[in-house]
């Protein structure tokens, strides 16, 4: 017990020791290979399955959703082998080593349209290929999370290693956002077709995120740790569930990071729906001029949105420094839903004030990138309190299942909504294109208003959230106390 213990009172100060900026920075980049993946599935994956695939709203929503289920259920699954996993490269290193290739692999063959007649064979296909692609994204995403409490176990570095970690997933999320509208109106310009538009883009990022993961394997050096006890092993996946469902501090981090990421799922998805069909009326081709380029629309409206949100990194990092994580998570979230609410009322052919709208938004998209991840690790150490064991994969496999459930159930609702309210897939080779005017009302409210009443629900349990800087702090002085006296 006391070797244990010695064990446990090394990881601490040895993991704060090695939280250097270059450590930081290789392990920061882990987030570029996953927000390339889940940037293009957020925002372009549904207008992929109804104008590429060719899928009726309400048939693609049971692709999605059955292929996000999938999703949810493996992460906890994940999240328990990588806290029992024991090897000589650690519990975290090895899922980089042996997944990362199939990762960038299914990022590609998730975006293949299947040339089937039948509307049920080509969304079993579909379906199939979303599920073994996340079943890859997951053997790496699950590992990489948990290694943020063990790498930084102190609350504002935790706040710091995220920024990083923001940093690189909104460039990665920028980069997509922009290059996939140019690549498919460079396509269709040159006589291509938007599914290989779309594969060229799955190609260069799918092989792209193969690099971080074994970078991460070469250079992070995952902090000690003590094997995960007999009884730890032998637990039930459900009553191990069941326990971290009774850390009340997890409930609440949980609950806030679970409506935050639903409101940026529902507003990724709808939004190249409402910039074509409503801002651009139906034109598939729009362009705008940005600083004398021509760009696609989509592109220039994500590029500022997601330009702003990088360059406010560090402002909000400071706010949070100042204030705490929760505030800071309260303002910025309070901004975006009434800028959520503005975007409502824009007219067709407002280019230029969609353009403005996204640089507002972009402030507060920022937030909801850093603070919520921020927050999310202090659960751990409560935890740790309770139950004198350290179960970040479990934890994080819970917060991925729950959200990925909740995610797709926000999807499957949207898509539902659409098809239910007349929404059509646009002719192979269209360049224009309208919906009807029942269509277009349901884009411009699931993009607008129903984003704010989330976000709305998201501030008041953030309100409620437990866990502040100082309470953070006393947490952590107990467990350091009960180390050193080897129990």
């Amino acid at each position: 017990m006391r070797e244990a213990a010695r064990k446990l009172s090394k990881h601490s100060s040895l993991a704060h020791r090695q939280l250097t900026t270059w450590i930081k920075i290789v392990y920061g980049s882990g987030d570029w290979s996953l927000a390339s993946f889940g940037t293009l599935r957020q925002i372009f994956y549904a207008i992929f399955l109804t104008d590429v695939v060719g899928l009726d709203p309400r048939i693609a929503s049971f692709a999605a959703l059955f292929g996000i289920i999938w999703d949810a259920i493996n992460d906890p699954l994940v999240g328990m082998l990588s806290d029992r996993v024991s090897t000589r490269w650690g519990r975290r290193r090895p899922f980089f080593l042996f997944f990362s290739i199939p990762f960038g692999l299914g990022f590609i063959f998730l975006w293949w349209a299947p040339p089937w007649r039948s509307q049920l064979l080509v969304a079993a296909t579909v379906t199939f290929a979303f599920m073994l692609s996340d079943t890859f994204q997951t053997m790496v995403s699950i590992p990489y999370y948990a290694l943020t409490p063990e790498i930084a176990p102190d609350y504002d570095d935790r706040t710091s290693l995220t920024a990083y970690r923001m940093f690189f997933n909104l460039m990665a999320s920028l980069s997509t956002a922009v290059a996939a509208p140019q690549i498919l109106d460079i396509a269709l310009r040159q006589g291509l077709t938007q599914q290989q538009g779309y594969l060229i883009v799955a190609a260069l990022f799918g092989g792209l995120a193969v690099v971080p993961f074994l970078l991460m394997f070469a250079i992070i050096p995952e902090p000690p740790h003590v094997e995960a006890s007999k009884l730890a092993r032998e637990t039930p996946l459900r009553d191990t569930v069941r326990s971290a469902w009774e850390n009340v501090p997890f409930r609440f981090a949980v609950g806030l990071y679970i409506l935050n990421w639903v409101t940026f799922d529902l507003v990724a998805l709808m939004l190249p729906f409402f910039l074509v069909y409503w801002i651009a009326r139906g034109n598939l081709v729009a362009q705008v001029s940005l600083f004398g380029v021509k760009l696609a629309l989509e592109s220039a409206v994500l590029g500022i949105l997601l330009t702003v949100a990088v360059s406010a990194l560090p402002m909000w990092n400071a706010i949070a420094h100042w204030l705490g994580k929760r505030k800071a998570y309260i303002i910025g979230m309070t901004f975006w839903a009434v800028v959520q609410l503005l975007l409502y009322s824009l007219k067709p052919g407002e280019i230029h004030t969609v353009l403005w709208m996204a640089a507002l938004a972009g402030l507060s998209v920022s937030t909801a990138h850093v603070l919520p991840e921020a927050i999310f690790p202090d659960v751990i150490e409560w935890d740790e309190l309770r139950t004198r064991q350290r179960r970040e994969g479990i934890y994080y496999g819970i917060k991925n299942f729950l959200r990925k459930l909740t995610g797709a159930g926000a999807i499957f609702g949207a898509l539902q909504v659409l098809g239910w309210f007349g929404y059509k897939s646009p002719p192979k080779g269209a360049i224009q294109f309208s919906q009807p005017e029942r269509a277009l009302q349901a884009i411009r409210f699931l993009t607008g208003p129903t984003g704010s009443v989330i976000l709305l629900s998201s501030i008041l349990v953030a309100w409620f959230y437990p866990l502040t800087r100082d309470r953070h702090r006393r947490i952590r002085k107990l467990l350091a106390r009960r180390k050193e006296r080897g129990y």
